[in-house]
């Protein structure tokens, strides 16, 4: 963030006790320009834990209090959106025991319209539901909650600055939600000893005495406050010159941004950053700074790109928009003299047949170092050979479509995109007893009513020929099917015969393609590896599919197959996970070549259990790595143990595969 600006005395959110953290400088500044300018949209805040991302989020609220448009109550008001809310607690609900006991309409507003005028806070953002996150986008495009259903129309105001935290550990945020967010900041605990040790004192101290605390830091706060209005009043009057909106259209063709909301957040975020330093006109300045928080999450491509711009490709971005602003538009032809980043003959055009280039190894061309051997002694076991990294598949222009994997049935698990689950979104299949925060089915409800009423007059009468009402006791519930996220558990094959020649590539290609598939369905994902005399646990369950791409790529490859323990890690992997999450069903994708050769009797070890996988009901499917003119089918043989389909890995590309046997 480019301090030109800045002056020594400027005040800052000292009474929260945590300030000391990198990047919180920064995030400070990104939370005032919001509220400076609540058509930025927001503030995603992204760090690890013990960042004190929700104190400072709580530390804005009064702040809003600031703002001489609202006279209501909502003037400094901090909602939370728990990630567990049904949906009818989001946008609010008709009160149906009114409706039946009283005969009246009466709508109870929901946590978006509460928000109305102030801070709309979502803890762990990137783990809310989808269905929670399809009416967030609504809100946030329109200003305002609409409700269209069971014949009920009504709308209410929501206008709010949306905040949220998230741990990025724990999964990746939905694209179109990220985009939302106008800005983005990335927080971390700071590794200097005098700054952690200030954080560790002033939380004892506030601690003891907090309202003591508050009131010795009141005098800061409230100049702040009066800062924060002084710029709302000025954002009127600030201009940005046409050479300054050039130079953020240069920089935005020249980040490659989607579309035109970057552009429009960069102009909103630089008007605020010249009232907040009371200034009525934007300057180059402002517009680095605005750069800075509002396009980093803006470029990512696919779920494994790297978010963030380095202070070399912001200064590029910077020197673009420089062009623009000056000459009309950026330079973005490459020059034909310059070799680029492969060097003067392009990347890789004369490495040699044998050079790992993703690893930075060297292999024979002749010969397989990796591959198993029967002279293997119990010490090479137990302590393999160091093979080549597993390593990451170059990038590709467009991801290929993945065969959907599902596990067969119907499930209660949370809201995602692989298999069929009961939900409260999706198509109505029947009527079920009622429950509070479920939809309402009907005519379902209007025939419990109508046999009761009839039924009323006893079997024998004529009938009941008073008019017909409907009470409490005779709602019915819609039974609704939508899909739901899974734990997709994958056993993958790092001995030596799997990595031979140019299998690596190809294995490794295949893995992340399952990967990115899960990271699009919402899945858990977890990695359990078979190497040498063991297997273990490379990734535990995790929505981060970023991590567990990341893990997989340093593990080293190479040795004998311990299939048999491999297949016994992931079973009980997912029995420890089924503990945590009983309504998530897992699916075990098994990827090898089925050749089982670690430890006396290891093909008849891997068959039992694998048979075992198939007496606990677990859905799996078996990914056939073999590849050559000469297949042995032991990929085959595994599956048939397991009660699972047998999949080629040429055959990952298209279509929809279940268990034999069940619902697909």
């Amino acid at each position: 963030m480019s301090g030109r600006h800045r002056s020594s005395g400027e005040p800052t959110l000292t009474r929260y006790p945590f300030s000391a953290v990198v990047g919180q400088e920064r995030l400070k500044l990104a939370l005032i320009l919001s509220a400076i300018s609540p058509g930025i949209g927001g503030v995603l805040i992204r760090g690890e834990k013990g960042t004190a991302k929700s104190t400072i989020v709580r530390g804005l609220g009064p702040l809003l209090a600031g703002d001489p448009t609202r006279t209501d109550d909502a003037r400094g008001r901090v909602v939370e959106l728990p990630i567990g809310a049904t949906e009818d607690r989001v946008i609010g609900s008709l009160d149906l025991t009114a409706v039946l006991s009283e005969g009246r309409a009466e709508f109870t507003p929901g946590l978006l319209a509460r928000a109305d005028g102030g801070v709309l806070y979502i803890d762990e953002v990137n783990l809310l539901a989808d269905h929670l996150v399809d009416v967030l986008l609504d809100a946030a495009a329109s200003g305002r909650v609409a409700i269209e259903r069971d014949g009920v129309s009504h709308t209410q105001s929501a206008d709010f600055v949306l905040v949220g935290t998230m741990n990025p550990e724990e999964g990746e945020l939905r694209p179109q939600l990220l985009d939302r967010f106008g800005l983005a900041v990335d927080v971390a605990a700071g590794r200097d000893i005098s700054e952690r040790v200030e954080i560790v004192s002033r939380r004892m101290e506030f601690d003891a005495d907090p309202d003591g605390f508050a009131a010795r830091h009141q005098d800061s706060e409230r100049e702040l406050t009066r800062r924060i209005g002084t710029a709302r009043e000025l954002m009127s009057s600030v201009t940005i010159p046409p050479e300054e909106l050039r130079r953020i259209a240069g920089i935005c063709a020249h980040l490659d941004v989607d579309g035109l909301r970057g552009d429009i957040v960069v102009a909103r975020t630089a008007a605020a950053h010249a009232a907040w330093r009371e200034a009525l006109e934007v300057t180059e300045d402002d517009v680095r700074v605005a750069v800075e928080l509002a396009l980093p999450h803006r470029r990512r491509r696919n779920p494994f790109d790297e978010s963030g711009l380095t202070t070399e490709q912001l200064d590029d971005a910077m020197d673009a928009g420089d062009q623009a602003a000056g000459s009309g538009e950026p330079d973005d032809d490459p020059d034909p003299t310059d070799p680029g980043p492969g060097g003067s003959d392009g990347p890789g055009e004369d490495a040699s047949p044998g050079t790992d280039e993703s690893a930075g190894t060297t292999a024979d061309p002749g010969a397989d170092p990796g591959a198993d051997t029967g002279g293997d002694t119990d010490a090479d076991e137990k302590t393999p050979a160091p093979g080549a990294r597993f390593g990451t598949p170059p990038p590709r222009a467009s991801a290929p479509t993945v065969r959907r994997l599902r596990v067969g049935g119907v499930g209660d698990g949370d809201p995602g995109r692989r298999s069929r689950a009961r939900s409260r979104r999706g198509h109505t299949t029947h009527a079920t007893a009622f429950e509070h925060g479920r939809p309402v089915h009907l005519f379902g409800t209007i025939l419990n009513a109508a046999e009761r009423h009839h039924g009323s007059s006893g079997s024998t009468g004529s009938g009941n020929s008073s008019p017909m009402r409907v009470a409490a006791d005779d709602l019915r519930a819609a039974q609704r099917i939508g899909q739901e996220g899974n734990l997709v558990v994958f056993l993958v094959d790092l001995s030596g015969s799997m990595t031979a020649r140019r299998r690596l590539t190809t294995v490794s290609s295949v893995c992340v393609d399952l990967l990115r598939d899960s990271y699009t369905r919402r899945d858990r994902v977890a990695v359990v590896v078979a190497r040498g005399a063991s297997a273990s646990v490379a990734v535990p369950p995790t929505k981060s599919v970023d991590i567990a791409v990341r893990r997989l790529a340093d593990l080293r490859t190479g040795g004998r197959t311990p299939l048999a323990e491999g297949i016994t890690t992931a079973a009980e992997l997912i029995e420890r996970a089924g503990r945590r999450e009983p309504q998530r069903r897992p699916l075990l994708v098994v990827l090898t070549d089925g050749r089982a050769t670690a430890g006396p009797d290891a093909a008849g070890r891997a068959r039992s259990a694998a048979a075992a996988i198939g007496r606990r009901d677990i859905d799996a499917v078996v990914v056939d790595c073999e590849q050559g003119m000469i297949r042995l089918g032991l990929a085959n043989d595994l599956a048939a143990a397991m009660g699972a389909r047998c999949l080629p890995m040429d055959e990952l590309t298209a279509g929809v595969l279940a268990r034999p046997g069940r619902a697909a």
